[in-house]
């Protein structure tokens, strides 16, 4: 089954091969179980701000940088951009009250397969559309010894979030390497469609509550029910890689 799933991207892609060096993980979703408080803190911020936004919206929302998604919201709701202004206070009660929920624990499987991954001489990064000045350490906390600060990718360092193909582009340039050396973990609809757009083999985790096919429509080459099931079949999987 995976190996269909890769034919079919050599095929679509115009690669020759895939020859694995390093694997792209998203953060929120993918490392930690974190959406949930996420959107919780955006439905709560845009109301405070008089503007509504749901829960669900935010996992659709989900990659882009904070400026994109309040400007989404505020063009639907206002029929205009905010100003910059606003999007710093947003963000910051964004921030807050994301914060003062409860901490988001580690998604299940995650260590494991990056145990794995670092083992078979692989480089794992981390490719986000986050802005969080604490994220370094929130990594090292809970995955001590696997990230680089030098090669990770976050709001800081690109001017287009996800769904633009720019924070994946970025990745591989900061990594030295070729689309078909590495390969994409994603569980939003936009990060599939990020990393599909820059050329890599893209894996969905559907650890949400949207359906498969929302990120199957956006281009996913395979899709897995959860962070553990891609630690499960992670040796398969790396052996049709070499």
């Amino acid at each position: 089954m995976f190996q269909e799933a890769i034919n079919q991207y050599l095929t679509t892609r115009h690669h020759p091969h895939i020859h694995l060096k390093a694997v792209l993980f998203d953060m929120d979703g993918v490392l930690f179980d974190s959406m949930k408080n996420h959107a919780t803190a955006w439905h709560e911020a845009m109301r405070q701000y008089g503007m509504h936004m749901t829960r669900e919206e935010a996992y659709m929302h989900e990659g882009r940088t904070g400026a994109s998604t309040i400007n989404i919201v505020s063009q639907r709701e206002r029929g205009c951009e905010a100003t910059e202004e606003e999007i710093r206070q947003i963000y910051e009660t964004k921030s807050q009250l994301f914060n003062s929920l409860p901490v988001a624990l580690p998604m299940p499987g995650a260590l494991e397969v990056l145990k794995k991954i670092q083992q078979d001489g692989l480089i794992p990064m981390v490719v986000t559309g986050s802005g969080q000045h604490s994220l370094l350490d929130k990594l090292n906390h809970a995955y001590p010894g696997i990230f680089k600060q030098k090669l990770m990718v976050t709001a800081f360092d690109v001017k287009y979030g996800k769904p633009n193909p720019e924070p994946y582009l970025m990745a591989l340039k900061k990594a030295n390497i070729q689309a078909n050396e590495a390969i994409v973990i994603e569980n939003a609809p936009l990060g599939v469609r990020a990393g599909v757009a820059a050329g890599i083999f893209t894996i969905a985790v559907n650890t949400g509550p949207l359906p498969d096919q929302v990120l199957l429509d956006e281009g996913a080459d395979y899709l897995f029910p959860s962070m553990a099931a891609f630690n499960e079949n992670w040796e398969e999987l790396h052996t049709l890689f070499k």
